[in-house]
């Protein structure tokens, strides 16, 4: 049985992922800041669920999460934990403490979770790390608003694409997504991807990816998308 770890799972994107991992025979590792919601405490009956607390911002947290694991095999680690940041702003409008926080949250996080837990990715015969990220982040896209997201997941994506060269030899494979715009309270409930069909395009490209695509950038319905 495989086992996934999953950051930001008590709801949206990431509660879809533990359910359809675990539907799927994975054991999964939940973890999320605070009081896990209903839904997340519902999955227990499954026998399969592990859920352990975790604040991405406190390198603390970070490291007694990687006790707590201490020995355990992770096979895949799907970093979902994020935020949009500042609404609407412009680099003109920005606060720097508010810019700050988006960059640890979905930058600096991921990259820290990851680095932390290479112990357990490296017990696993086919280790992934895949990062949730945005279109947003892609040079293509030449937005200015909600800039302090935009530049904190492109941040990401070369964080992970330079990860992904570090931990080649290692058979670690790493990838950032895009989930598509999703009906969270992120996305709104206008988006047109569902939190389950988004979750399902990305275990189902987690499941076939291969050292050949690491350091790519992938939608989440497994389509290449550009830098």
């Amino acid at each position: 049985m495989e086992t996934a770890l999953v950051t930001g799972a008590g709801r949206g994107i990431g509660l879809a992922l533990a359910q359809q991992l675990i539907d799927g025979g994975y054991r999964v590792i939940a973890t999320c800041r605070g009081e896990p919601s209903t839904a997340l405490r519902a999955l227990e009956s499954s026998g399969r669920l592990q859920i352990q607390p975790l604040e991405v911002t406190s390198q603390e947290s970070i490291q007694d999460l990687a006790q707590a694991l201490t020995g355990q095999s992770i096979d895949l680690l799907i970093n979902n934990a994020g935020i949009l940041g500042p609404d609407n702003s412009s680099l003109k409008q920005l606060d720097a403490s508010d810019w700050l926080q988006t960059l640890a949250i979905n930058t600096v996080a991921p990259c820290m979770i990851s680095l932390a837990l290479l112990d357990n990715l490296k017990r696993s015969a086919n280790p992934r790390i895949i990062t949730v990220s945005s279109d947003m982040a892609s040079f293509h896209d030449g937005g200015s608003s909600l800039l302090a997201y935009r530049s904190s997941k492109a941040a990401v994506n070369k964080a992970m694409q330079g990860l992904a060269l570090d931990l080649r030899s290692a058979g670690v494979i790493v990838c950032p997504v895009l989930p598509g715009w999703v009906q969270t309270d992120m996305g709104g409930p206008g988006a047109s991807e569902t939190p389950e069909e988004s979750a399902s395009g990305i275990i189902q490209l987690a499941q076939r990816l291969t050292l050949k695509n690491s350091g790519h950038f992938f939608t989440w319905r497994g389509n290449e998308y550009p830098w």
